[in-house]
């Protein structure tokens, strides 16, 4: 899910598709699925055996794929001839396949375990939470890909993006910063597999999850917000610009990305164990190994997310007003407590938002 927080943080990203116009047309996108997979899950309960985990999984991931070409069509605004051409089959393999299948199953995880959380358990009545299990992952993969086929369109029309949604910047600083990373996701290990542990003296199997998800997500959020500033301002200690930044601000960064997606992951993790695994409960172990795995994914990202925006600022310092749409820079990047010192002009000075 790294494309949907590089949509949304990097501002160059987030205004090309905020923009009034684009989002309109979003909503069409979204919709229009939404009604193709209900009607597919009405086809397929009586054609393959939907109660089956797997089944069901397979069923959401190949609606997702569909999904996922033709709403990068859209948002691309080109003959299928042209799409293949410029954008070449790799990107289009990337597409299909990650924003496509495993994006889909991702958030059919997510649904699932949600619902088993809340006592609407999908092994004991699979219609409902399979039906929303579709459609939502379909929505949601719609929206994505119309957005990256619509940043991708703009590229073609000479509209630089410094920062692509897929994985291959995120590969190079693996490759080039890997000493700078090390001590992030070390740290993502340990406080993640710490914090999964307190869940499990709780006896009542969903309230024990529910302590233990709660737990991750704010955790993982904090180290998130913490790699982030690493990242952003490699040349300070992360701690001072952290202590520059008023609370209110760390709060919106420190709940999305951060918060959001630690529990996102955290609950795909817990889905993966009770419904592809078929664990009925979860051992300190594997509660331990999944904390450990999310948070350290979650640290990773936020430096990456960091690395991104230091390069957007020193190729493209200044943003326009139109940039304060977008609310993590409304957030995170507008106010800092009162000083003017070096630390606190680096965490304002290359936005040109005033405090």
């Amino acid at each position: 899910m790294l494309h949907r927080m590089a949509l949304r943080v990097l501002p160059s990203l987030s205004l090309a598709v905020t923009e009034e116009a684009v989002r309109k047309r979003k909503r069409i996108v979204m919709f229009v699925p939404g009604l193709i997979a209900f009607g597919v899950y009405r086809l397929a309960k009586h054609l393959v055996p939907i109660a089956e985990p797997l089944v069901l999984l397979a069923v959401s991931a190949l609606v997702a794929m569909v999904t996922a070409a033709l709403a990068y069509r859209v948002g691309r605004a080109a003959p299928w001839a042209e799409i293949m051409r410029h954008d070449g089959v790799r990107l289009l393999s990337w597409l299909v396949g990650w924003i496509g299948a495993v994006y889909g199953i991702q958030l059919s995880l997510l649904v699932l375990t949600l619902l088993w959380i809340m006592s609407y358990s999908y092994l004991q009545h699979p219609d409902g939470p399979a039906m929303m299990a579709i459609i939502i992952s379909c929505t949601s993969v719609a929206r994505d890909a119309f957005e990256i086929g619509h940043v991708r369109r703009l590229t073609q029309m000479g509209r630089p993006f410094l920062t692509f949604p897929d994985g291959a910047p995120l590969r190079l600083l693996l490759q080039c910063k890997a000493g700078q990373l090390g001590p992030w996701v070390l740290a993502g290990l340990a406080l993640g597999a710490l914090a999964s542990s307190p869940g499990l003296l709780i006896a009542d199997v969903q309230g024990g999850a529910l302590a233990q998800l709660f737990a991750v997500t704010v955790l993982g959020g904090g180290v998130t917000l913490c790699a982030y500033f690493g990242g952003l301002y490699p040349s300070t200690p992360w701690v001072q610009t952290l202590r520059r930044t008023a609370p209110g601000e760390l709060m919106k960064y420190w709940w999305w990305p951060g918060m959001a997606f630690a529990s996102t992951y955290y609950l795909v993790a817990m889905g993966l164990l009770l419904f592809v695994m078929r664990q009925p409960t979860m051992t300190p172990g594997s509660a331990a190994g999944m904390g450990a795995i999310v948070t350290a994914i979650m640290a990773l990202y936020g430096y990456y997310l960091g690395d991104r925006r230091h390069v957007e600022d020193e190729q493209a310092p200044q943003l326009s007003s139109g940039m304060l749409r977008c609310p993590f820079v409304m957030g995170i990047l507008g106010k800092t407590i009162g000083s003017t010192d070096a630390t606190g002009e680096l965490a304002l000075g290359k936005t040109g938002i005033k405090g």
